[in-house]
């Protein structure tokens, strides 16, 4: 009898618990914009492990993760899973956020202490009653994608805090050492960046003897030789050359302007670069500590002008690695892969964007970099971008703000769409070095589609790309750079440009207005934007108010 009065009451007390439910479901309403309660999230995550099959817990994943597997992972989870789960693994995408229940960051310890055969079982069959799809299509996948993506996810394993301890304590007490010494462990990065502009940026002739581009003979700029030339900077759009003069280095006057084959001269004249009033008119009396060479080595020192490296090598991204070459391990080196978007893209920002110190002058010299910085301090304690007013055009801006000339890659980064969805810069370019235009990690036509294809909710919303450009595919103008990213900043030299990274479509009539080229008639350069206008009237998924 009293067991029954007991079994009564549990019954009772489930059925009372359940109407509640019940109408507090019913009161809120079966809507995915609601924020699911940790009670739902606990169960739904304790039933989701609860149904992996016993036999799956313990896999191993049968893949290591080297170079070339983390790429091929990377590509992976940037084609089905960073629409969800966000580039950066957080989730905090539109479709992450709008999902009941929310999308999971996978760098959260809930999913990180999942092991390899877990995550794998998910990634392969997907999660009912949720957005996780199964992967396990015979047709279109491998049982190798599945541990392939389960290596990305663990590479974005955030650090633990004895980790965070160690970083904390190597960013005080490391020191450089110098690219080489990184080889041993990590030939192949190594190699591939040997080869790159970033490691090239400075040569010595002595060292190179292929490193001048030109006959200085033919030069009627400016007479001089090879033994006066220190350095060489550049090899892409242009090439300038140093002298040194006890412990500095000078421009000399003249530069070779490689896709025009020509010399020109070169000095930068007051109402140009914002330094140039603060020195004087002689090339000779501009030493390239204060101007080129913070962005152009590892280490500069302002007071012994030495530096622990020439060109952008290994430690300037990853900061002093005396303790990770001695020891090893993920906690004594920075890796701005594993930074938040901010501070990941301000490794790349810190040179390639025009601004000034904070304090300027620094001890009675106009510094043109961010004197001070390091990786994984806040570039904003230490560097100002260059300011704009909005309809004006100045040395460094277009009217709307895009970037005027080379150098502003930052500058034009940090206003786009692009920037605030945490994308970063090595979302598209690999530093280390790749085999395509610009180090991308994929060529210009196929990357953006990466995250843009036809039908994709980041745009465009059309069947075919032919629907979104009007143009034929395979053709210049049905690249995504074509329109999106216009080559209109100039890079020092005449007819020589780089692409905006503002992301923005530039309208024709923006050109009347504004004077800021277009992609239209950029590239129809038989074309009026009058012509241009009309045209875009005329595209049926084009809304007419975005065309004036």
């Amino acid at each position: 009898m009293k067991r029954r009065k007991i079994c009564v009451l549990l019954f009772l007390v489930v059925a009372i618990v359940a109407a509640v439910c019940t109408m507090a479901l019913i009161w809120r309403g079966f809507r995915a914009t609601s924020e699911p309660s940790r009670f739902e999230a606990v169960v739904a995550r304790t039933v989701r492990n609860l149904a992996i099959p016993r036999r799956d817990h313990n896999e191993a994943n049968p893949w290591k993760a080297s170079s070339e597997n983390l790429k091929e992972a990377r590509e992976h989870f940037t084609a089905r899973c960073a629409i969800c789960h966000g580039a950066d693994g957080r989730g905090q995408t539109q479709m992450g956020r709008s999902l009941y229940p929310r999308v999971p960051d996978l760098l959260s310890p809930p999913t990180q202490n999942l092991t390899d055969g877990e995550i794998h079982f998910i990634i392969k069959n997907g999660v009912q009653l949720t957005g996780m799809p199964a992967w396990n299509n015979p047709h279109q996948e491998t049982e190798d994608d599945s541990w392939k993506l389960l290596l990305f996810i663990r590479h974005l394993r955030p650090l633990t805090e004895d980790e965070q301890s160690q970083q904390s304590n190597a960013a005080n007490s490391a020191h450089y050492v110098g690219s080489q010494r990184c080889e041993k462990c990590h030939a192949q990065i190594y190699e591939h960046w040997k080869r790159t502009p970033m490691a090239n940026i400075v040569r010595d002739p002595r060292e190179d003897p292929d490193a001048i581009i030109p006959n200085l003979a033919t030069d009627p700029v400016a007479k001089f030789s090879k033994d006066q030339v220190a350095f060489v900077y550049g090899s892409i759009w242009k090439q300038r050359y140093f002298t040194k003069v006890g412990d500095d280095y000078f421009p000399l006057p003249a530069q070779w302007e490689i896709k025009n084959h020509l010399w020109s001269r070169y000095f930068v004249p007051q109402g140009a670069d914002w330094w140039g009033q603060f020195y004087p008119a002689d090339n000779m009396k501009r030493p390239t500590g204060a101007t080129c060479d913070g962005c152009h080595s590892v280490g500069y020192d302002i007071h012994t002008k030495k530096v622990a490296e020439w060109n952008v090598g290994c430690e300037r991204c990853h900061g002093p690695g005396s303790e990770h070459v001695e020891h090893p391990s993920r906690g004594n080196i920075m890796n701005p892969a594993r930074m938040d978007y901010v501070a990941a893209s301000d490794t790349c920002i810190q040179c390639h964007s025009q601004g000034r110190p904070l304090t300027n002058p620094i001890e009675e010299k106009y510094y043109d970099w961010p004197v001070g910085y390091n990786v994984g301090l806040k570039l904003q304690n230490f560097w100002k971008l260059e300011d704009h007013t909005l309809a004006e055009t100045d040395f460094y801006h277009f009217a709307d703000s895009t970037a005027h000339k080379n150098r502003m890659r930052g500058n034009d980064f940090v206003q786009s769409v692009m920037y605030r969805r945490g994308v970063t810069c090595f979302s598209c370019h690999d530093v280390h070095g790749t085999d395509n235009y610009a180090q991308l990690r994929k060529p210009a036509e196929k990357i953006c589609l990466d995250c843009h294809g036809p039908l994709s909710l980041n745009g465009p919303r059309t069947a075919t790309l032919e629907e979104h450009t009007h143009h034929k595919d395979g053709s210049p103008g049905s690249q995504c750079v074509a329109c999106h990213m216009p080559a209109i900043e100039t890079e020092g030299v005449p007819g020589t440009y780089v692409h905006a990274h503002t992301f923005r479509f530039i309208t024709p009539t923006m050109t009347d207005k504004y004077t800021i080229p277009n992609p239209c008639t950029s590239c129809h350069t038989d074309k009026s934007t009058a012509w241009a206008t009309e045209a875009l009237r005329h595209w049926p998924e084009r809304s007419p108010w975005r065309v004036e």
